[in-house]
């Protein structure tokens, strides 16, 4: 028995005419009655009841037919398996990440996928919020790693609950906290990224509800640039968690900001119901596990 008297049954069984199955199949109804009788004659039984005026399984072809449609179903779905195993060792993923995400967390997602995927070919882009959507709405990236977008025409997966901290100079305080009030904050000399950036929105969101007007000397592009000027003393840096230096620093406190509380969510962002291929769904498998879902 082969899989084309099979599929050749299928389509006898599953519409209930001969005629119907010669039309799916490009052949016609004699060769396909041919068929139906060549696999009644391997398996000694006989499949249908046939009249003039209608096709029908008899029990033993309805036996077949439940047989058969769970086996075509099993190989259908091994070779999706080996199809799309054979896609990630060979395939190209193309995406776009948020500049503090990459600074501190792509890497090590990175090298473990080099690791067990070496064929796969990898493109990186590390753009600000703004440039982050337009590259997946231009379809130059498959994805995205950055912040929450608020048009509708993205899907959000989060990743990643970010919460802001200020990176305050020791100059400009006179104990030692753990916690600084947004209020307390916004009177002092701050350090901030620029427009293009969601985290400059969230801020700006925050004073903007307190009626707060902002005193901002500098704005730069990178968290690294941010830090450096509050460990000169030139003002204080709001920043996500994961840009922030790990340990104690001589010249600034590291402090998580209160009343409100202020995070980002991080995530992958596509295109709204787009369709990934395996290597790309393989590579946000893997962020999902290395960058987590909190930080704290």
């Amino acid at each position: 028995m082969n899989l084309k008297l099979l599929h050749t049954f299928l389509l006898v069984g599953e519409h209930s005419s001969f005629r119907i199955a010669a039309e799916k199949s490009f052949r016609s109804a004699s060769a396909v009655s041919a068929q139906i009788r060549q696999l009644e004659t391997q398996l000694g039984v006989v499949l249908f009841h046939r009249t003039t005026r209608n096709v029908r399984l008899t029990a033993e072809g309805h036996e077949l037919l439940a047989c058969a449609e769970r086996a075509l179903l099993e190989l259908d779905s091994g070779l999706r398996t080996i199809r799309e195993a054979a896609d990630i060792k060979q395939g190209r993923v193309s995406f776009s990440c948020s500049p503090t995400i990459a600074e501190t967390r792509l890497a090590q997602v990175l090298a473990a996928f080099r690791q067990d995927y070496p064929g796969v070919e990898i493109r990186v882009r590390e753009l600000t919020s703004e440039a982050l959507f337009e590259s997946i709405r231009q379809r130059e990236a498959d994805f995205g790693i950055g912040p929450q977008p608020e048009s509708d025409e993205f899907d959000f997966d989060l990743i990643l609950v970010d919460p802001l901290y200020a990176l305050v100079p020791r100059s400009l305080v006179t104990t030692r906290p753990t916690t600084i009030g947004f209020a307390t904050l916004a009177s002092m000399p701050l350090l901030l990224l620029n427009q293009a950036t969601a985290l400059r929105h969230t801020v700006e969101a925050a004073l903007k509800d307190r009626g707060v007007k902002l005193d901002t000397r500098y704005e730069f592009a990178q968290a690294q640039t941010l830090i450096s000027m509050a460990r000169s003393g030139l003002g204080a840096a709001i920043l996500p968690r994961v840009a922030l230096p790990e340990g104690d620093d001589p010249l600034t406190f590291r402090l998580r900001i209160v009343n409100p509380s202020l995070s980002r969510n991080i995530g992958i962002v596509t295109s709204r119901g787009q369709s990934l291929s395996p290597a790309p769904l393989r590579l946000i498998e893997l962020i999902r596990q290395l960058i987590g879902t909190d930080s704290q």
